[in-house]
């Protein structure tokens, strides 16, 4: 499995865009609300799961779209499967490490 990062330094923190490879490019909808997965955003590179594994513990900001994504994050302990929301079934998760 792949998935797309991108790393960006915000307000003296570390933030860690991440998801599953295979979204990125896709728009999402429910009612008004549209919610693009966009190269630009997500997708600077693209890393294996044992790269994903590293800066998902690095990382104190975090944004998640994607079943394997979040899968990982929750048995790595980091996030939780109370705070996901799903779009038209695609699973996202923000994540503060404060």
């Amino acid at each position: 499995m792949l998935f797309a990062v991108r790393t960006v330094s915000y307000q003296n923190h570390l933030m860690l865009n991440i998801c599953d490879a295979n979204l990125v490019g896709k728009t999402i909808t429910k009612s008004d609300f549209k919610f693009n997965i966009s190269k630009s955003y997500f997708a600077e590179r693209l890393v294996k799961q044992n790269e994903a594994e590293e800066l998902l513990k690095k990382y104190t900001i975090i944004n998640m779209v994607g079943e394997e994504t979040i899968s990982l994050s929750v048995k790595l302990g980091i996030g939780s499967s109370k705070g996901v929301k799903k779009i038209n079934d695609i699973p996202f998760l923000l994540v503060f490490k404060f």
